[in-house]
């Protein structure tokens, strides 16, 4: 298996970044469709048009349905054809962006991603969680590139409730223990190849960012302050976790997500899940306890969740439905040395739980 590196072809990240879009993707095209949330297109439409005010470009706002879905998709296709649209840009979270990527993808443009929220690693990844029209998780889609441009208003980030900004590093705290799993089993990674040492040393990194800065981020963006801590965590929770992800492949955790998306009372979001199935994959892997207590530690000190209770889910007998789902066949979970059943994953996800409760 060939080693391979993929990432952006830019990136872009600081206070008013927006102000200057136009200057980092008139290249592109024309004209351009900014496929957004309702509060990302609040956050950003009137610092879009500022930059493309001097411009022949045309431009046009769409206000997407919320979720991910082939309709969803197939819709905003639709608008790119009948506008003749050059360029697709989703502005928004996750699923904002991952609908803009399809969309790019399956019309053959080239896309310009503008999160307004770092609750996941999706800006910089060269792929889109599709969702069913329910909610409920369904596939990843590949694509053969990672996004054109990336562009991060982080004054705009600042501005997002906290809990989006620590739910980012609930996603980018499975990057390095996931990576490191598959670079030692020698399973592929997200773009279907072997793991280089600059995606582990990306993803190393990745971690100790979070150590680093992550508390004191936190503690900045609760004040609305935009400090140097919280343009680290920003840029680990977008760049380092996107391009990390990309390269060091899944194991546990994201699986984990995709498992509890199908248990209708979780209230956590999609990072803050990513956190506790980091916690379970670490008793799944039998390694040092100090190393779980670490990131334990640091769950805590940071606010993710470290009991199921934290995420919604009271009834622990439905827990098993959660570990079923994750252990389905293409799932990263068989990234693991050893073959998951559900009944491991059911235990590891009750021990973390157990585990917490002893701590309090």
């Amino acid at each position: 298996m060939l080693k391979l590196m993929r990432a952006p072809a830019k990136y872009v990240q600081g206070e008013d970044a927006l102000l200057e879009l136009r200057q980092n993707v008139e290249n592109l095209g024309k004209s351009f469709l900014f496929i957004c949330s309702g509060s990302g297109r609040k956050a950003t439409e009137d610092k879009i048009r500022q930059s493309f005010a001097s411009s022949e470009a045309q431009i046009y706002f769409e206000t997407f349905g919320g979720i991910s879905s082939r309709g969803e998709i197939e819709k905003m296709g639709r608008l790119v054809q009948e506008k003749g649209i050059d360029v697709v840009c989703g502005v928004g979270g996750g699923s904002a962006i991952d609908t803009a990527k399809a969309t790019a993808y399956y019309q053959h443009k080239p896309v310009v991603i503008i999160p307004t929220v770092c609750a996941t690693d999706a800006p910089c990844t060269g792929l889109s969680v599709i969702y069913q029209d329910d909610g409920t998780f369904d596939s990843y889609l590949f694509y053969p590139q990672n996004p054109d441009v990336v562009v991060v208003d982080t004054s705009i980030i600042a501005k997002a409730p906290v809990r989006f900004l620590v739910s980012g590093m609930g996603d980018a705290l499975g990057t390095f223990f996931e990576a490191r799993v598959c670079e030692r089993n020698h399973a592929p990674s997200l773009e279907n190849g072997g793991v280089t040492r600059s995606a582990m040393a990306l993803c190393r990194l990745c971690w100790d960012t979070l150590q680093d800065k992550g508390l004191l981020a936190k503690v900045d963006a609760q004040q609305g302050l935009l400090t140097p801590a919280v343009e680290a965590i920003v840029e680990a929770n977008t760049y380092l976790s996107g391009v990390g992800a990309d390269n060091g492949g899944l194991a546990v955790a994201h699986s984990v997500y995709n498992g509890f998306t199908a248990l209708e009372e979780l209230t956590a979001m999609h990072g803050e899940v990513v956190a506790y199935g980091t916690l379970a994959q670490l008793l799944l892997e039998d390694g040092p306890t100090e190393e779980f207590w670490q990131v334990h530690r640091f769950c805590r000190s940071v606010g993710l969740p470290v009991t199921l209770a934290e995420m919604g889910i009271t009834d622990k007998s439905r827990v098993i439905i959660a570990a079923e789902k994750a252990c389905a066949p293409g799932e990263s979970i068989h990234n693991m040395a050893w073959e998951i059943s559900p009944k491991n994953l059911e235990q590891a996800l009750l021990s973390v739980d157990a585990l917490s409760a002893q701590q309090k």
